[in-house]
Parts: C-alpha cells; structure tokens; sequence
C-alpha cells in the first residue's frame, strides 16, 4: 500500500505560518522563563517584597501582664491574621528613623520622635526595631526613609519591640 499526498491534502501555508510562529514565541518564552539573568532576579525580588503602611500594623491588641523577671507590667501583644500573614515575610515601609542609643542602633516609627511611642504620644504597633545584616549609615532623628527586610514577630521578648525587621537595607 502507498500513499500519495496531493495538493489538496497538505496543510495551507497560512496555517504552517501560524504554527511554526507559536512555536518560535514559545521557544522565546521557555528561554526566558528559564535562563536566570541579573534583571529577572531583581525583578523576582521586587515581586517578593510586599509594601506594608502603618494601618497594616495595626492588626494587634494588647493586654497587661505582669513580667515575674522584671518585677514589672509590660504589654503583650495579641497580633490578629493580617499581621501573622506577614511574619516571616520580605515588607518595605516608610517611616521617620530614631535612634535608640549610642552604638548605632535605630527604629524607625510611623511618627515622628517628638510624637513617639517612646514618649507615650502613640502605641507600641508604630515602632519597628531594625536589625542591620551588617554596617549600615547612621540616620539622622526624624529623617524619612524606607526600609526592606524580612518580618518577624516578637510576642514574648520584652527587650525588643513586637515589630522587628532583619537583614535590613534601605530603600532610597
């Protein structure tokens, strides 16, 4: 048995066209999906940082507990499902930066140091601690910046503040 293929059984050239089309764009799109570049990592990275407000932050209440260690009443937080979403999680916020003593270390805070939770003008959620990867600039009281780093929740440890960013780097 043989078979002979006729003009009318091949395929038209519009459709081959179409196909071998789809097929190059695909080839494109499988390279680029998979070839890692500098650009696609920084792009990567900027889709995992998460933009947070102050207004996120404020998904917490506290309650009064005496602390046995310390001989004194701290408030602990109780931190609802929009802020334990974030724990863990890459966040940029801006904020007014304060320094907290004299080796470097600061917070930076939705308000500025005249008005902050330090002073009793606001509440422990509009602080957040930052904890450099390394060196860091030192900032100037009440200056304006934002800040990237990974999350992380504090409900037990007194010594530190319920909001804590690591590994942190500044964003402008």
């Amino acid at each position: 048995l043989s078979y002979t293929l006729s003009l009318h059984d091949a395929l038209p050239i519009s459709k081959i066209t179409r196909i071998m089309k789809f097929l190059v764009s695909l080839n494109f799109f499988l390279v680029f999906l998979f070839t890692e570049k500098p650009f696609q990592k920084r792009l990567k990275q900027d889709f995992d940082v998460q933009k947070i407000t102050w207004n996120d932050l404020k998904d917490v209440h506290f309650k009064k507990k005496f602390n046995i260690d310390l001989a004194m009443f701290y408030l602990y937080p109780n931190f609802g499902p929009k802020v334990t979403m974030l724990n863990g999680r890459t966040v940029e916020i801006k904020g007014y930066t304060i320094p907290i003593d004299s080796e470097g270390n600061f917070v930076v805070s939705q308000n500025p140091n005249s008005m902050c939770y330090f002073c009793g003008k606001s509440g422990p959620e509009s602080m957040i601690q930052l904890k450099f990867s390394g060196k860091h600039q030192r900032y100037k009281t009440d200056e304006i910046k934002t800040f990237k780093g990974t999350l992380r929740l504090n409900a037990t440890n007194v010594q530190e503040l319920n909001y804590i960013l690591e590994e942190v780097e500044s964003v402008d």
